[in-house]
Formats: structure tokens, sequence, C-alpha cells
């Protein structure tokens, strides 16, 4: 069993429907925990790290043979947390794919706060490949209040616009996962890269071979409870 991470209930469907298309035989197990990435906004990725080892712990603790995490923004800390099983983060697929198509890469985000960890994230895969990278980042304005007021065509539609406004780059990535519906949109004259489906699959190899027992069905989203006093 996979078990996926979320900071928004939107991936919820898409995961899924990714797992219907490429991967039939997967069991999902979804955790969407909103708070990790309100708080990481303010306060910075590591003020959550003790929070993202619990919610990691839980998965495991429910049968998880490898979890996925679907923020750009905590995945450095969810990939570096020592769960007892592989923790990956969703977008290192990509960054790998970015830094074999050549020597610019830009990072499109939608929130400043994914930006730092997916240039240190491109970095990462470059150096591990002994590439040399440019990496120059680029933020789609108003894009993530269209995302927070439920406008997903328009954010799509101003990732799509951002991206196209890119220049001098060999290849860009969309630094998160919900920006993915943009790389149908642009017109951009080099590749544009996503995270959901290379992450995905990188995930489902993972729990494959952790898998011991027959896969169940259950895709059902785990809400995490919150103190309120």
């Amino acid at each position: 069993m996979l078990a996926l991470l979320h900071t928004s209930p939107v991936h919820v469907p898409v995961f899924d429907a990714l797992r219907d298309e490429d991967h039939p035989d997967l069991e999902l197990r979804h955790t969407v925990d909103e708070e990790l990435l309100a708080r990481a906004r303010i306060e910075g990725p590591a003020a959550v790290a003790g929070e993202v080892r619990a919610a990691l712990g839980r998965a495991v603790a429910d049968g998880a043979g490898a979890v996925l995490c679907t923020c750009s923004t905590i995945g450095g800390i969810a990939e570096r947390a020592d769960a007892g099983v592989p923790v990956l983060r969703v977008d290192r697929p990509m960054a790998a794919a970015a830094v074999a198509v050549g020597p610019r890469v830009a990072v499109v985000a939608a929130l400043e706060s994914t930006l730092a960890p997916t240039v240190a994230l491109v970095e990462d895969e470059a150096r591990a490949a002994g590439r040399r990278v440019t990496v120059s980042t680029l933020l789609a304005d108003g894009a993530w209040a269209r995302f927070e007021a439920g406008d997903r065509d328009g954010f799509a539609a101003a990732v799509a616009a951002a991206a196209d406004a890119v220049t001098g780059a060999d290849v860009i990535v969309l630094a998160q996962a919900s920006m993915a519906p943009a790389q149908r949109l642009t017109t951009a004259a080099v590749p544009v890269l996503s995270s959901p489906r290379p992450g995905l699959a990188a995930g489902a190899a993972a729990a494959r071979l952790a898998r011991t027992h027959p896969v169940r069905t259950r895709t059902h989203p785990v809400r995490i409870p919150r103190a309120t006093g």
C-alpha cells in the first residue's frame, strides 16, 4: 500500500485518477492535512517537521509500504524523516527529468514558499547526475489567490501564462503538483514538466517492493483532528 500525504484535498481525485490509469493494482491511502502548508508558509518548513514525522508514523502504522508527499514546500522535510519505510517527494522524478533536458532550468511556482525547496531539489538532482545547471525562478502572480478561491480553471490559466512568459530556459518545471493542469494549456516552446504522474510512478514502484500481501482498495481521505483547547 502507498500512503499519500497531501496539504490540499484537491490532490485526492488527481492521484486516484492517475492510479486508475497507470497502476490499477495499487492501493492508495490518503491523508490530508492543510495546516502543514499553512504553518510552513508562515514559519518555514522546519517548523512542521514534528507534525510531518507524526503523520508518516501514522501511515506506517496503518500498513504503508511507502509514503509519497505531494506538497513541494514540505517535501524535503518528509523525505529526510526516518519513517522506517521509503518516503518520497512527488517532485524529485520531475527534477531529475528536468536536469536531463538541459542546463537552464526555470522553476515556476504559485507559492513563494515553494521556490527555494524546488531550486534546492533541482540543484541536488543536477549534482547527482554530474551536470551543471542554472536555475531561474518565476512566481505566477495572483495564481494562488485563484486556487484558494476555488477557481481551478483561472489558476491553471495563470500558471500557464507564467510559464509562457519564461525566456532563456531549456526546460520549465511546474513546482507544485496542483499546477499540473497548466501543462496542457501552455504554449511554451520548451518542455514543461509537472510532478504528479512521474511522482506517483516512483511511489508505486517503492510500494510494490514492500508489498507482502494482496492489495485492498481504500482511497478515502483522512483528515487530521485538531485540538481546540
